[in-house]
């Protein structure tokens, strides 16, 4: 469906809704010319295995960091440090 940057304007919960609910897909015009797509995820990021694992590695990797942490610095005051 082809739909006008003010009709989504005016309707866009409804089209939100339609693209959630039943999957529709938009192609959102200005002035009669079409500049972007509305789609439905396939699977949202944080949902899928990979997104999941992705997090709790840099999780255990942020601990691992803490846990060795020798600096009597902030890694904070280290990098303003090091761009001065």
């Amino acid at each position: 469906m082809e739909i006008g940057v003010r009709e989504l304007k005016a309707r866009v919960s409804e089209v939100l809704r339609e693209v959630r609910e039943s999957r529709a897909r938009y192609v959102i015009s200005y002035r009669g010319r079409p500049v972007a797509a509305l789609v439905p995820l396939e699977t949202p990021a944080a949902e899928t295995d990979v997104g999941m694992d992705a997090w709790a590695e840099l999780e255990r990797l942020g601990e691992e960091i803490a846990d060795a942490w020798t600096s009597p610095m902030t890694s904070t005051e280290l990098l303003t440090q090091m761009r001065r």
